[in-house]
C-alpha cells in the first residue's frame, strides 16, 4: 500500500500489556505497538496496569525500542470521578503516551484540552459500527476508531471506503470475546455488584446455567443447547489464518485482547502474529496462510475453542460443555543466559532429565531441546528442577537465545 493514499506501509501489530513485565514481553516479542491502562479509567481492573512511575518507564522502554505507547482511558467516568481526569490526562501526557483509547465524548473533549498534543484513539466500547460515525469522530478529533468487534468484512470495507484515509482503523483480530454488544455488559452488575463497563467483569457469560421454577424449591432444569448449558461461553477469535482480507478490507491495526492474560499469552501470541504478518509482506498474496507450525502456537497458550468471530458474517457461537480454557502447555522457565555450552534457566514449573522442552525465541521457530542432563546454580548434577525461580543449567551449544526467551513443555491436555 503506498503513502499516497495515507495508508501505511505495513500493518500495525497492537499486543497489551497488563504490566511492565507483558509490556517487555510484547516488545521482545515483536509488537509495533501495546496498550495499558493506568491506575483509573481502564477497562481491565483486574490486571496490575501502571502508576505513574511504572508507566513512564515503560514508555520509554517502548520508545527506545521503537513501539508506541496507547493508554486506555475508555470506561465511562460518573460525576464524582470528572474532576480527576485532568490530573490523569496531563499525567499521562507527560509520561509520553502516543494515544489515549476513550469512549466518551465528555472525556475527549478534556484530553484535546489537558492532552493537547496526544492522539485520540475512539474504543471499541463506542461501538463503531458505521462509516458516519466514524467520520464524526475524525472531524471531532479523532486520529483512530477502534471498532466494534460484530462487524464482517465487507461491512469493514464500506466504512472503509466511506471514511477520510487519514484515520485509522483498528480491529481485534485475537482473544475472547464478549457476550454483549463490543462488550457493554450488564450480567455482572446485575449478578455480583462487580461493573463490566468500570473493567471489574466477574464473567458471567462463562458460568453454567440452569432454570428454576418458584414452587420447586431444590428442582433445577438444564437450559442446554445441543449439548451442554454454558449458553452465553463464547469462543474466543483468531484471524490468524485471515490476514491477506483483513489488510484487503482496510485495516491498519490488528489488536490483540488480553492485558489480564499471562506475560507467556503476550509473547506466545505477539510472537506468531509477528512472524504470520511478515510471512505476508515477504509473500503478498490473497491466498497466503502461514504454515503450520505458526498456526501451532496459537494451540500452545490457553484458549477456548477457536472462531473468525464475526468477521465472515456470523455469530462466533459458543462453548457449550464447559467455561475453561484448553491448556496443553505450561512454561517450563525462562532464559537468563546462554553461553559457555550450557542454557541457564530460571525454573517456573518443574521439569527433569528425560522431558523435552520447546523453546520459543522471538521471532524465530520454535525448537525441540531434549534434557538429558541438568545442573543447579552450584554446578551439581540434578534429576529434577521442583522449586519455583531456582537456576537450572542445561547443556546447550545451538544458536545463542535472548535472555527473557519463554521454554515450554507439553503436559496433558486440561480444561480449567
Amino acid at each position: 500500500m503506498s503513502d499516497n493514499n495515507h495508508f501505511p506501509d505495513r500493518v500495525e501489530l497492537l499486543s497489551p500489556a497488563g504490566d511492565s513485565e507483558r509490556l517487555q514481553c510484547a516488545v521482545m516479542y515483536g509488537a509495533d505497538a501495546v496498550y495499558l491502562a493506568g491506575t483509573l479509567f481502564g477497562m481491565r481492573a483486574g490486571a496490575h496496569n501502571f502508576n505513574q512511575e511504572q508507566l513512564v518507564e515503560g514508555v520509554k522502554f517502548a520508545h527506545d525500542n521503537g513501539v508506541k505507547v496507547y493508554m486506555t482511558c475508555n470506561t465511562v467516568p460518573r460525576n464524582n470521578e470528572v474532576a480527576l481526569l485532568p490530573d490523569f490526562l496531563e499525567r499521562a501526557a507527560d509520561a509520553g503516551v502516543d494515544a489515549l483509547i476513550i469512549a466518551d465524548i465528555g472525556v475527549m473533549r478534556m484530553a484535546q484540552r489537558y492532552a493537547p498534543h496526544v492522539a485520540v484513539h475512539i474504543s471499541t466500547q463506542a461501538g463503531v459500527a458505521n462509516y458516519a460515525t466514524a467520520g464524526e469522530f475524525y472531524n471531532m478529533g479523532a486520529s483512530r476508531v477502534v471498532l466494534a468487534r460484530e462487524l464482517c468484512f465487507d461491512e469493514i470495507a464500506a466504512l472503509r471506503a466511506k471514511t477520510p484515509r487519514e484515520l485509522e482503523i483498528e480491529a481485534f483480530v485475537h482473544g475472547s470475546m464478549c457476550v454483549s454488544f463490543s462488550g457493554r455488559c450488564l450480567l455482572s452488575s446485575y449478578f455480583t455488584g462487580r461493573d463490566a463497563n468500570r473493567g471489574d467483569c466477574a464473567q458471567p457469560c462463562r458460568w453454567k446455567y440452569y432454570l428454576t421454577e418458584e414452587h420447586r424449591e431444590g428442582q433445577k432444569f438444564e437450559i442446554f443447547e445441543d449439548k451442554g448449558t454454558h449458553i452465553l461461553n463464547s469462543r474466543d477469535m483468531c484471524m490468524i489464518e485471515y490476514i491477506p482480507r483483513l489488510i484487503e478490507c482496510g485495516i491498519t491495526s490488528f489488536k490483540i485482547e488480553g492485558r489480564a492474560k499471562s506475560s507467556y499469552y503476550t509473547a506466545a501470541v505477539t510472537n506468531a502474529y509477528r512472524q504470520a504478518i511478515d510471512g505476508y509482506y515477504q509473500h503478498p498474496s490473497p491466498e497466503y496462510r502461514p504454515d503450520d507450525a505458526i498456526l501451532d502456537e496459537l494451540h500452545k497458550v490457553s484458549h477456548r475453542e477457536y472462531s473468525a468471530g464475526f468477521y465472515l458474517g456470523s455469530e462466533p457461537g459458543q462453548v457449550l460443555d464447559n467455561g475453561g480454557y484448553v491448556r496443553e502447555y505450561k512454561v517450563a522457565g525462562m532464559v537468563e543466559d546462554c553461553g559457555g555450552g550450557f542454557l541457564t534457566l530460571s525454573q517456573r514449573n518443574k521439569f527433569r532429565v528425560g522431558d523435552t522442552l520447546d523453546v520459543m525465541p522471538p521471532h524465530a521457530r520454535p525448537f525441540l531441546l531434549p534434557v538429558t542432563e541438568m545442573y543447579d546454580g552450584e554446578g551439581h548434577a540434578i534429576e529434577a528442577a521442583p522449586h519455583a525461580t531456582m537456576t537450572v543449567r542445561i547443556p546447550y551449544t545451538g544458536q545463542p537465545i535472548a535472555k527473557g526467551t519463554f521454554v515450554r513443555m507439553k503436559e496433558e491436555s486440561t480444561i480449567k
